[in-house]
């Protein structure tokens, strides 16, 4: 197994601005300065900058000529229109799964969701993020359609800070595990419409639990 990718000075600001963002602790319309964040983070304005770059090209930050990028709004409206887009990516993906995979591919699939279970033993929200990540995208490959595979980690880019921040919810990381087993053993049956019926309902209960670290993302109605 190759040892894991060491997290740059940029990876690190990206990654903990995005999920402040997602969790609301970085509202809309505040100004992602260069100089302050720097000292915040204690590095220099070039891997800032190259960080509120990458967050612009998720929709985490809008550019502003010589003003600096801004944090933009996210409405409960907008982030469910974006979710129910991703829940029909990823259940066509687990469509595809449970009618192409492979018998290596159903073992990979079973090593995925194996790992996924012992992060969940761990506990720590950035390991079991990374099993999850890993198992999704096996998902993607086994179902051998490389177009949806690409498309589906376009839109998952989009997302991704959500995704991970869902699991700051109480007892989110075994909830998913149980939500993933049933999509486990829906794809190794080659049941492809209750595989892609149990990812849908998968990717939804991520949208809702949103609300949950995040109360401005609350659906109308949530309280």
């Amino acid at each position: 197994m190759s040892s894991p990718k060491k997290q740059t000075a940029t990876d690190r600001v990206r990654t903990i601005l995005a999920d402040e963002i997602a969790r609301g602790i970085i509202g809309p319309g505040v100004v992602l300065d260069e100089a302050s964040l720097a000292e915040r983070f204690e590095v220099s304005r070039t891997p800032i900058r190259e960080a509120i770059r990458q967050l612009e090209a998720i929709g985490f930050a809008t550019a502003r000529p010589h003003r600096g990028a801004v944090v933009p709004l996210f409405t409960p409206e907008k982030l469910t229109e974006m979710f129910a887009v991703m829940a029909e990516m990823e259940a066509l993906c687990a469509q595809y799964a449970a009618l192409h995979a492979l018998p290596e591919g159903k073992a990979r699939l079973q090593l995925a969701h194996e790992a996924c279970r012992l992060a969940s033993l761990e506990g720590d929200i950035d390991i079991y993020y990374a099993a999850n990540v890993r198992f999704h995208e096996v998902i993607y490959e086994i179902g051998r359609n490389t177009f949806l595979a690409e498309m589906t980690i376009s839109v998952r880019n989009r997302l991704m800070p959500f995704r991970k921040a869902q699991f700051r919810s109480t007892g989110r990381l075994s909830l998913s595990l149980r939500e993933h087993a049933r999509v486990v053993e829906s794809i190794l049956a080659g049941d492809a419409h209750t595989a892609s019926q149990t990812m849908r309902e998968h990717m939804m209960k991520v949208r809702n639990t949103v609300g949950d670290v995040s109360p401005t993302l609350r659906q109308p109605g949530e309280r």
